[in-house]
């Protein structure tokens, strides 16, 4: 979260334990590991260990592809005296979405598991996916003073 002097700025990110570099070598290793375990039953005559290793080095394959892919998701919302803009990045695809600070209403989130609700002037928005259910009602809070009674009212 950073403050200055005109604008105001949050990014929601996920919390992800690996780099995609980090993926690649941890994803390497098991892939080493699995298939070395599979040659050496397939130099026993066990083939069949060989076929179930490739199938699940597949399932595996596609699971760290899709962490991969979504491990640099974050929402980006700024906050300035025209304009509230929320910026969603999912998978590489960017999509921003511009609000009247005046007239933006803020929907705390009350159960776990509810994102945080924004609608202006017939523009609905959920975000805060990406923060953990105590950060998400923060930050509600915090966007929800700013707009409220903050140095942009």
């Amino acid at each position: 979260m950073q403050r200055d002097i005109d604008k105001r700025e949050w990014i929601l990110r996920r919390n992800c334990s690996l780099s995609p570099r980090q993926t690649a070598v941890a994803y390497a290793l098991l892939c080493a590991l699995s298939f070395t375990v599979a040659a050496v039953f397939l130099l026993q005559g066990v083939w069949q260990v060989l076929f179930f290793t490739a199938v699940e080095m597949a399932a595996v394959t596609f699971a760290f592809l899709y962490y991969a892919r979504h491990a640099t998701d974050y929402e980006h919302v700024v906050l300035t005296r025209g304009c509230l803009l929320v910026e969603r990045v999912c998978a590489g695809k960017v999509v921003q979405t511009e609000l009247d600070p005046y007239f933006t209403r803020v929907a705390v989130p009350r159960r776990g598991g509810e994102l945080i609700g924004l609608e202006a002037r017939g523009v609905k928005l959920e975000i805060g996916c990406y923060a953990m259910e105590a950060q998400r009602r923060q930050f509600a809070r915090e966007l929800q003073g700013e707009l409220r009674g903050g140095m942009f009212s």
